[in-house]
């Protein structure tokens, strides 16, 4: 280093489970599949968050509904679920716990009084002003000395991504209505379920 340069920024030691991620990609397996990598690094992401969310009293499965409902209040429990990408049972248990610590309410309107309708309460609102700066800094932290032409690449390449799996999605989709029905043969039992289930496994 030449006398006078300024030295690089020091990074905090990273605790066990970040070690073990970086250890992975850097040494034991560099050339793993994207999909496993951009996982990771949202898992890194959620655990910087989750730890300053807990600081603040906060856990992470309620940042979640909180959110969208900062975007979108008043949702139906069941677009909550659908929005935020989570099975309508932990939808119920988070938005009761919520509710419960003066979060959002739950109400029943005119015209359709099957739909549960989940509705900030101001204490709900204000969190929003605590809490989005945590995640303003997490982002921050995640790309601190990388190069802004290097984050650019990297939005238009990860839009890129959720763009032609989308598309490959739907071109699948297209191919299952275009198939003709299976025929089922005569000796077949009732009781033979027509699909399988597809696999849960992980890209």
């Amino acid at each position: 280093m030449k006398r006078g340069a300024a030295a690089p920024p020091r990074r905090p030691p990273a605790d066990g489970e970040t070690r073990a991620i970086l250890r992975h990609w850097v040494e034991a397996v560099p050339d793993d599949r994207l999909a496993h990598l951009v996982r990771d690094a949202a898992r890194t992401f959620s655990r910087a968050l989750q730890a300053r969310l807990a600081a603040r009293g906060v856990s992470f499965g309620h940042w979640t509904f909180l959110r969208v409902l900062w975007e979108r209040d008043g949702l139906t429990q069941r677009q909550l679920s659908e929005e935020a990408g989570v099975m309508a049972p932990t939808t119920n248990a988070a938005v009761r716990a919520m509710e419960s610590l003066g979060y959002v309410r739950r109400e029943r309107r005119a015209g359709n009084r099957k739909n549960v309708h989940v509705v900030l309460t101001p204490r709900g609102r204000a969190l929003r002003r605590a809490l989005v700066p945590l995640a303003e800094e997490v982002n921050r932290a995640g790309v601190a000395g990388v190069a802004p032409v290097d984050v650019a690449t990297t939005r238009r390449v990860l839009l890129a991504i959720i763009g032609n799996l989308a598309a490959d999605l739907a071109r699948g989709r297209g191919a299952e209505r275009g198939r003709a029905p299976r025929q089922r043969s005569s000796g077949a039992s009732r009781a033979t379920p027509r699909s399988i289930a597809p696999s849960s496994s992980a890209v």
